[in-house]
């Protein structure tokens, strides 16, 4: 059932500056025309950081020595990014539970219910990549910068949380009804 502030998807969508575009398709009008959207960004790079995460930590494990200068601010530059989104996710949910039926595993774990199945794929893949690759390389090295990799999953976390903070599918709230003043 779609009200009329929704989107068909259970999203509220506010009205733009005109009052009759969604704020959202305003604001986001050069992603609509380019064919790509926040969504598929979001999901590219935590592919892309993935890959590179995995690839300079099997180096390191292999390589120690020449690879540190790399893995090590690597590994820190995706815990803070992973921090960030995280933070960045939690303000753009507070903000959409005003008007939407937000839920905390749909926002910081989205699952089928919440986002498409390959978005969901896509990222809980990247997750255990992360995790895997992480364990595996400060297990090689332990005591070790190398050991500065179990950091990164938190990018697959933030990355999760973003996602479905921004993307997720939430029924809108009700209105409540109007009740008396007391007092």
């Amino acid at each position: 059932m779609v009200n009329g502030n929704g989107d068909g998807d259970g999203r509220t969508v506010q009205p733009g500056p005109s009052g009759d575009e969604p704020a959202e398709a305003v604001a986001t009008g050069a992603e609509t025309s380019a064919g790509d959207s926040a969504g598929e960004r979001i999901l590219r790079f935590d592919v892309y950081a993935t890959i590179a995460f995995a690839v300079v930590s099997l180096l390191e494990a292999a390589v120690p020595e020449p690879v540190v200068v790399l893995s090590l601010p690597l590994d820190l530059a995706l815990f803070v990014v992973g921090c960030a989104a995280f933070m960045w996710a939690y303000a753009v949910a507070i903000g959409r539970s005003r008007y939407e039926e937000l839920t905390m595993g749909g926002v910081f774990y989205p699952g089928t219910d919440v986002a498409p199945a390959r978005a969901v794929r896509v990222l809980r893949l990247c997750l255990l990549a992360q995790v895997v690759v992480a364990i595996a390389a400060a297990a090689v090295r332990p005591f070790t910068p190398a050991a500065f990799a179990v950091l990164v999953p938190m990018l697959g976390l933030g990355l999760m949380a973003l996602y479905g903070a921004r993307h997720g599918r939430f029924p809108a709230k009700e209105e409540p009804a109007d009740r008396p003043d007391e007092g």
